[in-house]
């Protein structure tokens, strides 16, 4: 008698064991379920530069370096502009416009950019003598 009480009891505690297995698998999966969308949801919005004179440059990255210097994103080539003018980048769900010590500066709205700045949807950017416009695609 007390051998199947044993067995049953050792059954119990392997039934019971693999149920825990299988919950901590589930919760795991859960875990980077919501992870990957957590992630996903903080994409940059793509950004489009339409540059005077010319077509819309359009970016999906999370940071963008205009300048005339080959390593830029998007690649300007005037007199007016620094090798490393401007840095675009997207953090706390917004995209920041920023001044690299440019020698002609950078303007947003035609206000100097002295420090990281917030841009919006129209807004107007110039490098230099080069002006262009932001347009977010989605919104």
């Amino acid at each position: 008698m007390t051998g199947i009480v044993l067995l049953i009891l050792r059954l119990l505690l392997a039934l019971s064991l693999y149920v825990f297995l299988l919950w901590i698998v589930i919760t795991l999966w859960r875990d980077m379920k919501q992870q990957r969308e957590l992630l996903l949801a903080r994409q940059p919005i793509s950004l489009n530069l339409i540059v005077e004179g010319s077509a819309p440059y359009e970016f999906a990255t999370s940071e963008v370096l205009i300048g005339r210097d080959p390593v830029c994103d998007l690649l300007l080539d005037d007199p007016t502009v620094s090798a490393q003018h401007t840095r675009l980048s997207y953090h706390h769900n917004q995209w920041w416009a920023e001044d690299l010590r440019s020698t002609n500066g950078t303007y947003l709205n035609d206000e100097p950019v002295s420090t990281p700045i917030v841009v919006t949807r129209g807004d107007s950017l110039r490098c230099g003598g080069v002006k262009m416009a932001i347009h977010f695609r989605g919104i």
